[in-house]
C-alpha cells in the first residue's frame, strides 16, 4: 500500500512541476513579447527603415500572386509631358503597359478615372500597402472611376477572366 502511496507522491509532484513549467513558459512568452515590441519601438524611432527600402518591399508583396504580370510606367505627365499655360492643377495621366494590356488612368483631388485596353471587364483593386484601399470595377469598355488614390505609395491590381496585372508603385 506504500509503494501505492508513493506513486501518487510522485504524480501529484510531478503534475504540480508540470504546472510550475507551463506558468513560467506562459510568463516568459509574455516577458518576451514585451521586450519585443519595446525594441520594435526603439528601433522605429533610433533606426527607422529607409523609404526606399519600405517601397522596395511593398512592391515585393504585390509580387505575391506569382501569375501576376506587372504593367511598368510607360508615361506620367509629371515628367514627360509639357506644362499648359494657365492650368493651376492639371490632372496626372499615367500609361501603364505589360504584354497585351494597357492601363491608362488620370489621377486627381477629386478622383481617378481609367480605361483599360483591349477593353473588357475586369476587377481592379487600388492597392496601398498590403490591402487593398478600394474595389473598383471596368465595364464593356474597360471604363472605371474611384475615389482618389491613398496619399501614400499605391497600385492597381487588374484581375481580368485570364490574368492578373499589377502597375508599378507610384505616389499620386
Amino acid at each position: 500500500m506504500s509503494d501505492l502511496n508513493d506513486e501518487y507522491d510522485e504524480r501529484d509532484e510531478s503534475d504540480a512541476h508540470d504546472e510550475r513549467d507551463a506558468y513560467d513558459e506562459r510568463d516568459d512568452e509574455l516577458h518576451d513579447g514585451l521586450l519585443e515590441e519595446e525594441l520594435r519601438q526603439a528601433a522605429a524611432i533610433l533606426d527607422p527603415v529607409p523609404a526606399e527600402l519600405r517601397r522596395v518591399a511593398v512592391d515585393a508583396f504585390a509580387l505575391h500572386d506569382l501569375e501576376a504580370r506587372v504593367a511598368e510606367l510607360t508615361f506620367d505627365s509629371l515628367v514627360d509631358a509639357i506644362p499648359v499655360r494657365g492650368e493651376s492643377d492639371p490632372p496626372r495621366m499615367l500609361t501603364f503597359s505589360t504584354d497585351g494590356v494597357t492601363v491608362d488612368v488620370e489621377v486627381t483631388a477629386d478622383g481617378m478615372i481609367g480605361q483599360l485596353l483591349p477593353p473588357g471587364p475586369a476587377g481592379i483593386e487600388v492597392l496601398s500597402g498590403p490591402r487593398a484601399h478600394a474595389r473598383l470595377t471596368a465595364d464593356d469598355m474597360g471604363r472605371f472611376t474611384g475615389e482618389a488614390p491613398p496619399a501614400g505609395p499605391f497600385a492597381l491590381r487588374l484581375r481580368t477572366g485570364r490574368e492578373v496585372v499589377v502597375t508599378e508603385w507610384l505616389r499620386a
